[in-house]
């Protein structure tokens, strides 16, 4: 089992720049491929990036790629994401996920991965 915790969100202003960090226990994280998500108030949640389990290989949607980094430290048992530029449409509550499926497809969907941490809210100010 892979238990998730999320931290680092907050209030920024538009253009900001804010690091999400997942802490994860158990002992499968260094097997584990590492997702984060968000979601906004009325939607659906939304996939944003994804990280292989040694790190080798990511995947961004495409509204955030350049603008969005996503790393891990397996060492730590923790994944990140970097956020610069930040955009208003940004806003939402971010949560990190685990998944041991394969990698390819690198977005399989929210319902391939296990394990979820509680999420963290990013609200972004014009």
């Amino acid at each position: 089992q892979v238990q998730l915790e999320e931290s680092g969100g907050g209030l920024v202003q538009t253009g900001g720049s804010l690091r999400l960090s997942c802490a994860a226990s158990g002992r499968t994280f260094s097997r584990s491929h590492m997702g984060w998500f968000h979601q906004a108030p009325g939607k659906e949640r939304e996939f944003v990036a994804a990280i292989s389990s040694s790190g080798s290989i990511t995947y961004y949607t495409d509204s955030v790629k350049g603008r969005f980094t996503i790393s891990r430290d397996n060492a730590k048992n923790t994944v990140y994401l970097q956020m610069n530029s930040l955009k208003s449409e940004d806003t939402a509550v971010y949560y990190c996920a685990a998944r041991t499926t394969p990698w390819y497809p690198p977005n399989p969907g929210v319902k391939d991965y296990t394990y979820w941490g509680q999420g963290t809210q990013v609200t972004v100010s014009s």
